[in-house]
């Protein structure tokens, strides 16, 4: 059961994570283009790009997609956890209380 119960947390756990990313990206790009009328930089890298703008549309956007998957995949645990009464196979407590 350990083997098929990893692979269902692992398509679990990759399906939470890509849907909050796309989220996270589509909130993004309207609240970039609301804040500053134009459209979110499509390369950070572009030279023709201004250098604020691509410092803080990485910064911006790498922080919310980051979070929301965090948060998508924390709650995808709680879930998994629920439902079979034990942690995912490759999460285990981090013994961070003393």
């Amino acid at each position: 059961m350990a083997s098929g119960g990893s692979k269902i947390w692992t398509v679990f756990s990759l399906v939470s994570a890509l849907g909050a990313a796309a989220v996270a990206k589509k909130a993004m790009d309207k609240s970039w283009t609301v804040a500053t009328g134009k459209k979110p930089p499509e390369n950070p890298a572009d030279p023709d790009v201004q250098i604020w703008e691509a410092v803080l549309w990485a910064g911006v956007s790498g922080t919310a997609v980051g979070l929301a998957r965090m948060l998508a995949q924390r709650r995808a645990a709680s879930y998994y956890a629920r439902s079979t009464g034990h942690l995912p196979p490759d999460l285990q407590k981090d013994d961070q209380e003393a």
